[in-house]
């Protein structure tokens, strides 16, 4: 089987760079026919589906992984962070794929083919070895929740890469009125974030080819009365270590930019031996996403969506605004379905109880009365163009922080869709 593997990694490997070459001629197609001696719309129709061509070969590809990695491993892999993360990368040009057929907009390519290679890349941090199924997950039930819930939250995406080009194309980045510069603002901050993303795979990934490594342990007393133990825990820093775990002791310290030890203690309110390493990484993201940022303010001399609004003139806002609320509306039930009614069926199968304020559970309902609200507002009460874009935008980051700050920084019984 490990032939099979092998071959199910290169195809996704090789589905990474045809997505990236998708998003480049989507660009070309873009931006190109500023300069095209031809009709501009000839030069966008053709490089449009040269790149929808690309993009739809990666598409099979990742297919192909998908599937060769279920025959090899055993289980439909969707078990851990990285096969979640990969799978949810292809739902998410399954998505693209079907509103692209439907709306022909070549400039969704631009935006939603980047989101499919920031998740794939982000996949690409966490352990890729095939591991069995831990008793909880070895139901039919993990081929029906899982799925479900992904492919609606990759609908959800397609309606974040809408609504965030109807703000690129409707805000009024030249303007000093109080309104407008809250609005450039909060662009800028949604930039931000998705910088945030990227700065953390580039460090993981930095550190991992530098072949960085600090070791602590930490030692706990537990067990009755009169027959306590110690037991000591050992972790592992693939990052410079700026925080230690509380009350650890360092076995190796590899010193970077001259620090031969932690800054500081993670304070005692972080249980886990875990804890300070989750902490330590979200500082390096923090640091790292600044400089990053910092880096394309200067090279665009200019706020970033300012620089990215003149790409989508000509582009009709309605259609954004439509394409958004429509991917909502496809994902809504197909999530509501995956990640709420057949998850308590699970529950109810694996744990005795339909619901049990798990922290994924509690943020998979907070996700889901959001987009149920995002809705209601959009039907009843006439809410469209810049305020459902908002919603729409907001909602995914609420998605993100679902399925990447829940199962990485938050403990619970789905911790297991950890780093694992």
């Amino acid at each position: 089987m490990s032939g099979l593997l092998n071959f199910s990694s290169n195809m996704f490997v090789v589905a990474f760079f045809l997505y990236c070459a998708a998003f480049i001629l989507f660009a070309v197609a873009i931006m190109g026919r500023r300069w095209s001696n031809r009709d501009p719309e000839s030069h966008r129709r053709k490089w449009g589906n040269i790149a929808f061509g690309v993009s739809s070969l990666g598409l099979v590809l990742e297919l192909t992984y998908f599937f060769t990695r279920w025959a090899g491993g055993g289980h439909i892999p969707v078990s851990n962070m990285y096969e979640f993360m990969s799978f949810l990368s292809m739902m998410v040009m399954v998505a693209f794929t079907v509103v692209y057929l439907i709306y022909r907009k070549t400039i969704l390519g631009l935006f939603a083919v980047p989101i499919t290679i920031i998740i794939m890349a982000y996949a690409a941090v966490f352990p890729q070895e095939v591991q069995p199924l831990i008793p909880s997950l070895q139901s039919y039930w993990l081929k029906i929740h899982v799925t479900m819930a992904a492919a609606g939250e990759s609908f959800f995406a397609i309606a974040f890469a809408a609504g965030f080009m109807y703000l690129l194309r409707t805000v009024n980045f030249s303007s000093t009125d109080k309104k407008d510069r809250r609005q450039q603002r909060w662009v800028e901050i949604v930039f931000f974030s998705i910088i945030l993303v990227i700065s953390f795979i580039i460090t993981v990934f930095a550190f991992r080819a530098a072949g960085y490594e600090s070791v602590f342990t930490q030692t706990k007393a537990s067990g009755t009365a009169g027959q306590t133990t110690s037991v000591t825990q050992t972790v592992e820093y693939k990052l410079p270590p700026i925080v230690a775990p509380y009350h650890s002791k360092i076995e190796s310290y590899q010193p970077f930019l001259g620090m031969t030890k932690p800054l500081f203690s993670a304070p005692s309110w972080m249980n886990g031996i875990n804890a300070g390493r989750k902490f330590n990484t979200i500082i390096w993201t923090v640091i790292s996403g600044i400089i990053l940022y910092g880096i394309l303010r200067l090279i665009a001399r200019k706020p970033l969506g300012r620089a990215a609004s003149p790409f989508l003139d000509g582009i009709d806002p309605d259609d954004l605004d439509e394409i958004s609320y429509r991917a909502i509306a496809i994902g809504f039930p197909i999530f509501t379905l995956g990640a709420l009614i057949f998850a308590m069926i699970w529950a109810q199968v694996a744990w005795g109880r339909f619901w049990g304020w798990d922290p994924k559970e509690v943020w998979a309902l907070i996700c889901w009365l959001f987009y149920s609200a995002y809705l209601h507002l959009r039907l009843s009460r006439g809410w469209q163009g810049r305020q459902s874009s908002w919603l729409s935008v907001l909602g995914f980051l609420v998605v993100m922080f679902t399925l990447v700050g829940v199962n990485l920084v938050i403990a619970g019984l789905h911790s297991y869709a950890g780093t694992n």
